[in-house]
């Protein structure tokens, strides 16, 4: 069957599986749907909306016809930090989440913190997360034990894979891939191939089934992060090689969703995030153009991600929004929409970003926002300036016989993004003013949550960071079950 044909099955099924007095569903209805489909690896040139030529996107194209680009909205540059980010509305450090997690290692998020779906289910919500997980993968960490009804995924990235006896950084040999349905290993190793088509019929299903009831879905792909493993219809039919090919399916799957809502007349009442964790890889043809950077650094084209906002009605037609947001605003954004209340007793870090989705503002709704990596403050932004505090270097930079420019070997240069979005012109020396007031926003989230010394970021009790939770003895996911 091809992607067209397969198209047109799944909406067939959502019509199928239609009532016909939507108009009862419809006065039952009473909160908005939400749905957060987060790409991993996806860089901002990757997608039409935001300037690629080379891979084919018209179902992202037309969500961004239809609703608002967002152009300045950050993530964290890393897998798990960024996800700790969304789920909880706090910047993973405050939450001990800011690495990447390896398989059964015994570390996930800490059971007091308040995910987006734990804070919807008292509001009445159906809730589900289909893909990577990557918050833990001990029984106690798992979607279904952080407020989601169910889950069908990935516990983590899909390059953790033991097949052929690879061993993790610790020399421990990691299982095959596991796919979890639930709490239960259903296949392993796990047909990636699959996993794109498999993601988008669990959706469909999961919006179908809840279409009466307010729902959350969060779809965390497993692409296009390597390695690359587009679906069989997809393989080789881009004019950008294996990732274009993925990509390509990534933009079929959010075709399909959206028409799903449409088919069951729940556009109007659904709120659709479209983002990704953080910059492109760098590799496989993937682009974070105009910005300068990739994943796992804190220039822009690490944490400067892809999104767009999209809810008939509500967000703006071909609107775009420059405000400073972050994934951090998700939550506190849901939850309000929702009805519900963000926890007083625990600091969150996200804002209420309603007004600016909304056209209300076009401010941002923050002061500051803080770029770690690996738990490291390396970088503030406040309006249009952008001060690094510590020096990195490009990969490009890394294998150049000129080495290093100018601008990478101090450790601390200014940025005017507005005049430089490629982070070429460092400017501190002629404004030392703004330099000083963004040293003191850096003085003060480092007094609350720390990240600037490295040598003692991990030895220091700073007053705002909550601990992770941690297993003395993490088992490995094996068929048919996840160890206790």
């Amino acid at each position: 069957m091809n992607k067209a044909a397969f198209s047109i099955f799944l909406t067939m099924i959502a019509l199928a599986l239609t009532p016909a007095p939507l108009v009862a569903a419809d006065a039952k209805m009473t909160k908005p749907n939400f749905i957060v489909i987060l790409i991993d690896d996806m860089g901002n040139g990757d997608i039409g909306p935001f300037g690629s030529t080379l891979n084919r996107t018209p179902h992202l194209d037309r969500m961004a016809a239809e609703g608002m680009k967002l152009t300045s909205f950050y993530s964290a540059p890393l897998c798990t930090a960024s996800r700790a980010q969304l789920m909880t509305g706090c910047y993973a450090r405050r939450v001990s989440m800011p690495d990447v997690l390896f398989p059964d290692n015994g570390t996930g998020l800490g059971p007091e913190e308040k995910t987006i779906a734990e804070l919807l289910k008292p509001e009445g919500y159906a809730t589900m997360c289909i893909g990577k997980w990557h918050l833990g993968d001990q029984l106690d960490y798992l979607p279904t034990r952080q407020g989601f009804d169910h889950y069908v995924g990935l516990p983590y990235s899909n390059n953790m894979d033991g097949i052929g006896g690879k061993e993790d950084k610790k020399g421990r040999i990691t299982p095959p891939l596991p796919l979890l349905r639930d709490e239960k290993v259903v296949e392993a190793p796990t047909s990636q191939t699959k996993l794109t088509k498999l993601y988008t019929q669990e959706s469909v299903k999961f919006i179908t089934e809840n279409k009466e009831k307010s729902f959350f879905l969060y779809l965390p792909h497993t692409a296009v992060h390597g390695p690359l493993s587009p679906g069989l219809e997809f393989s080789g039919k881009s004019k950008n090689g294996t990732f274009g090919d993925w990509v390509e399916e990534v933009d079929w799957s959010v075709g399909v969703i959206l028409d799903t809502l449409r088919t069951l007349k729940l556009s109007e009442k659904t709120i659709v995030i479209f983002t990704s964790d953080n910059g492109g890889s760098g590799k496989n043809s993937s682009s974070n153009a105009p910005y300068r950077g990739k994943k796992g650094t804190t220039w822009e084209g690490g944490m400067r991600v892809p999104t767009i906002a999209w809810w008939p009605g509500k967000i703006e037609a071909t609107s775009t929004c420059d405000a400073m947001l972050s994934e951090m605003d998700i939550l506190p954004t849901l939850v309000k929409l929702a009805g519900g209340k963000v926890p007083s007793e625990r600091k969150i870090d996200g804002v209420d970003m309603w007004p600016q989705l909304s056209g209300q503002s076009k401010e941002s709704p923050r002061e500051a926002l803080f770029y770690f990596v690996w738990g490291s403050l390396e970088a503030v932004r406040s309006g249009p300036w952008k001060l690094a505090i510590a020096a990195q270097k490009d990969e490009e930079e890394k294998s150049s016989e000129k080495g290093p420019t100018e601008s990478t070997k101090k450790e601390q240069r200014l940025y005017n993004l507005d005049e430089d979005i490629g982070e070429t012109k460092d400017v501190a020396d002629k404004n030392p003013e703004v330099v000083k007031r963004l040293q003191d926003l850096i003085a003060k989230i480092d007094a609350d949550i720390g990240g600037v010394d490295k040598g003692s970021n991990k030895k220091t009790v700073y007053p705002g960071v909550r601990a992770a939770s941690k297993i003395a003895d993490p088992k490995p996911l094996v068929m048919g079950e996840v160890s206790k």
